[in-house]
């Protein structure tokens, strides 16, 4: 009579799937931002002439600061904690030859940084953040003096900015580090 019959399998249309992972894919790759680190910013001075010899520098207007192996600061052979690092910078700098034992002028005074090969990063890191504040401050006072605004609202490459610059320019030296 009436034969009975067997379902079929359920079928799964899979031939859209393939559209629809590729379609997720460049969704995810579009719209997912990748964090890249910049480092540190530094300006390198052009590399140096083998027949020209370095100029000369009076001990006076060299601060030498040291991170050594145990994170320790030294400024000029004295300790330092890592917070007063940029209020010694600053009167090193804006001394103006008032101190004999500070620098001459700001365009003469020259900030000397060694490390050792195991100097904690993160210390090094928070001394020179405090050596790049106190010129930021020293120019930031500088042109809230001369101009009556904040040196971070001077635009790049301005005269005002150079100005600012060439009043406090920013000579650092980064030495090699010891062997250690």
């Amino acid at each position: 009579m009436f034969k009975k019959r067997g379902r079929g399998d359920a079928d799964i249309p899979m031939s859209s799937l393939a559209d629809i992972a590729f379609l997720l894919l460049v969704f995810f790759l579009v719209v997912t931002t990748i964090d890249v680190d910049t480092g540190i910013g530094l300006v390198l001075p052009p590399i140096p002439d083998d027949t020209t010899p370095p100029p000369p520098v009076r001990e006076r207007n060299l601060m030498n600061i040291l991170v050594n192996a145990q994170g320790m600061v030294l400024i000029n052979e004295q300790p330092a904690a890592i917070p007063t690092v940029r209020e010694r910078v600053k009167a090193f700098i804006d001394n103006h030859g008032v101190d004999p034992d500070l620098s001459e002028s700001p365009d003469d005074a020259i900030v000397s940084i060694k490390t050792d090969r195991r100097t904690p990063y993160n210390v090094y890191i928070d001394m020179l953040d405090e050596v790049m504040g106190a010129y930021e401050e020293l120019r930031h006072q500088a042109s809230m003096d001369r101009f009556g605004v904040p040196y971070s609202s001077l635009e790049q490459g301005s005269e005002r900015r150079a100005e600012i610059q060439e009043m406090y320019p920013k000579k650092i030296s980064i030495a090699e580090p010891d062997e250690g």
